[in-house]
């Protein structure tokens, strides 16, 4: 990300009157690290953001309810060409309170909340369980867009969650036969033969049960809505549940 384009960081430079034996020790026993180190660091400096029209918020036009207005900005961000539009950032908490992230797929949106699903016992399935409550963070970069949700977790029955795997791909539920996500996994090799096995179970079988899968829904109590701007004048619209409905308000960017 570039505030300001001219500028170049020279994280190497020496101040007029010191010494340099650091820098020159750098340069003779670390020489392929510190230049990676600082490729890296250019690397980031230069990348640019929004260099591209983005589409105006009007946020006086913003529905009642968060939930028309996302519908929306996912489908204007699969129109606008953003691959995958329906990928999300899960975040979730152990016992301890030690957070994990990770990209899933949104399987629904409705007056509910928010769809995902995973098996109960991966890692978001057993920090579900021991703190149901979590966030999600939507990112469409065309459009210069995010959306953060956050709330209360509930799992579906098995019958809602079995029906929500076998609406999905024959790859889906070959990948939901193979379990024992996050578990310790020995070998690709391993990995590759459960893979062609439930593969060919998925195909013999398009609804065969897996028992372990479990189709989650987020209870919204705060969605937000960010539209970018390249000067930096961010448009923030941020939706609060409370006992009689929901508010908004904007943010400051």
């Amino acid at each position: 990300m570039t505030d300001q384009p001219g500028y170049r960081h020279t994280p190497d430079a020496v101040p007029a009157g010191a010494t340099a034996h650091h820098s020159d020790a750098a340069d003779a026993g670390g020489t392929g690290e510190a230049a990676e180190a600082r490729a890296f660091r250019e690397l980031l400096r230069g990348l640019r953001v929004w260099d591209v029209e983005l589409p105006a918020f009007d946020v006086t036009a913003a529905p009642d309810d968060p939930l028309p207005l996302f519908r929306q900005w996912l489908r204007e961000a699969a129109e606008a060409g953003v691959p995958e539009p329906h990928t999300m950032t899960l975040a979730t908490a152990d016992a301890a309170g030690a957070p994990s992230v990770r990209t899933l797929m949104l399987h629904d949106a409705d007056e509910r909340g928010w769809h995902f699903a995973s098996h109960r016992g991966s890692r978001k399935g057993r920090e579900l369980a021991v703190r149901p409550r979590a966030a999600l963070g939507f990112y469409w970069a065309a459009v210069g867009r995010q959306v953060r949700v956050r709330g209360s977790v509930t799992a579906a029955g098995p019958e809602e969650s079995a029906a929500d795997l076998h609406r999905r791909s024959a790859g889906a539920l070959a990948a939901a036969l193979v379990g024992r996500q996050s578990e310790v996994l020995g070998s690709t090799a391993e990995l590759a033969r459960a893979s062609e096995a439930a593969w060919e179970h998925a195909r013999r079988e398009p609804e065969a049960p897996v028992p372990s899968w479990t189709l989650y829904v987020l209870r919204a109590e705060e969605v937000e809505f960010f539209q970018g701007d390249a000067q930096r004048r961010h448009v923030r619209l941020h939706y609060r549940y409370e006992a009689d409905g929901w508010r908004k308000e904007l943010l400051w960017p």
